[in-house]
């Protein structure tokens, strides 16, 4: 047996086995909890001139398009709900009165007002669909976008491609994937995920950061150790084990050792009237350290507004218990986005990285067209809107409509397929590639036949 000591010299008593490595390589072993997060590094090289980036904003629960971005101000009162629209920065596009904030930057983002899918009405296929651009069938998990980059064109320097926060999509009474892990690809290009709230005031990243003992000398010491065990063992480092295993433990120790890295996590290095202005709470906390993950050079960040649906305030308003009501999207989920969005758009602009920077926003569908008995609406995949703006997306124009009640694209119908072929090329992926699926079998990236928005790239 062998044993690991930070205060003494490591030493190897009976030789070394391969079930004796296989334990050793844990990352647990050596201090370590990143295992789940980070795999090989990616296979195809960047190309510097399509190097963009992406903050994909999952707005869970679905909100209304009548009561946020495709408003119907002439619709009888109970289509046309409670609020009422207002101008923004570009002629001829009204929002919700609920957004006076986003509505001065609608320059820097375009609406996607005919988005539909055909699958069940329920909040898991509409999440894996708008974060695949493919339900799952047959037994198949597809994989998210970001894990796709992560595969295609790997991390830049200390940090990782992909970033999920605050926290994995749980229960929204599905019992289904929700699309946010690699799917096929396998877990070595999963996203480091959070799991912690950034607004808390003692937030920490504990997974990250070498525990209050572990001095750097000793994290170098347990870097020599698992050196000398690699030596040790030449046959299994030939196993695609050992390979996951190496691309693992040198990005989580690189990670862990680097201060850039570290640096990205620390958002009380932030001014607190710019913590203010994005709101303080988890949404608002999370995009600011989305913005600060993109600036240390992570190249696509999920943030997932809430968790679940059931007993929280979310876009999910059929209108009563355990469910949110209508009028949360003017008392609370509405600035809350507001505030969050806005800051996030300014920022990135003032900060020069708009440019290469695509900051999505969705729902995993809309709402129904008619306010229900509870004063509510309920769940309608057959139309809503969607926020696209940054890299090379066009700002301030409007693709698609739908008809006078909201409830069906009138023109220009844009599907999931057709969302994923265009969040692809506007991070510079070829959409006519494939991905080794399973077993070995190829699988195209997207649909046969599907094409990007192209009216939405400049």
């Amino acid at each position: 047996m062998f044993r690991l000591d930070a205060d003494r010299a490591v030493r190897f008593c009976d030789g070394l086995r391969r079930r004796d490595f296989l334990h050793a390589g844990s990352l647990a072993a050596m201090g370590l909890s990143l295992t789940d997060w980070f795999g090989l590094r990616a296979l195809g090289a960047t190309d510097p001139a399509k190097d963009v980036n992406c903050i994909l904003l999952m707005l869970i629960g679905g909100p209304s398009q009548l009561d946020t971005f495709d408003m119907k101000p002439n619709a009888p009162v109970e289509i046309r709900g409670p609020y009422r629209p207002i101008k923004t920065n570009v002629p001829g596009i009204e929002i919700s009165e609920n957004f006076p904030r986003t509505a001065k930057h609608a320059d820097k983002f375009s609406l996607i007002r005919s988005v539909y899918h055909t699958a069940a009405a329920v909040h898991d296929t509409g999440h894996q669909m708008m974060q695949t651009g493919r339900l799952f069938q047959g037994g198949i998990e597809h994989p998210h976008y970001g894990c796709v980059l992560s595969k295609l064109k790997g991390p830049k320097g200390d940090v990782p491609a992909h970033v999920l926060l605050p926290r994995p999509i749980g229960n929204t009474g599905g019992n289904m994937p929700h699309g946010q892990t690699a799917g096929f690809l396998g877990k070595g290009f999963d996203p480091f995920v959070l799991n912690a709230d950034p607004s808390d005031p003692n937030f920490k990243v504990p997974d990250m950061l070498p525990p209050d003992y572990l001095t750097a000398m000793r994290v170098d010491r347990r870097k020599n150790w698992r050196e000398m065990v690699d030596r040790s063992v030449s046959e299994f480092e030939t196993s695609s084990d050992a390979r996951l295993l190496d691309s693992t433990f040198q990005q989580a120790y690189t990670l862990m050792s680097s201060q850039k890295a570290r640096e990205a996590f620390e958002l009380h290095r932030e001014p607190e009237a710019v913590r203010e202005r994005y709101g303080l709470n988890r949404f608002g906390q999370s995009c600011l350290l989305a913005r600060r993950l993109i600036e240390a050079g992570v190249r696509f960040v999920t943030v997932n507004m809430f968790e679940t649906v059931f007993d929280e305030i979310t876009w999910d308003i059929h209108g009563s218990k355990p469910f949110s009501p209508i009028s949360c999207y003017r008392d609370l989920v509405g600035p809350m986005f507001d505030m969050a969005y806005s800051s996030l758009l300014s920022d990135l602009s003032e900060r020069g990285l708009l440019s290469n920077t695509m900051v999505i926003g969705t729902g995993e569908f809309g709402r129904t067209p008619k306010i229900n008995p509870a004063g509510g609406r309920d769940h309608w995949p057959q139309c809503w809107t969607m926020l696209m703006g940054g890299g090379p997306i066009k700002g301030g124009t409007v693709v698609g409509s739908s008809d006078e009640i909201g409830g069906a694209p009138k023109d220009r119908p844009v599907t999931p397929a057709q969302i994923a072929a265009t969040v692809y090329r506007g991070l510079g992926i070829d959409i006519q590639q494939e991905l080794p699926g399973v077993q070995g079998r190829p699988i195209p990236l997207v649909d046969r036949g599907t094409e990007a928005i192209g009216e939405l790239f400049t």
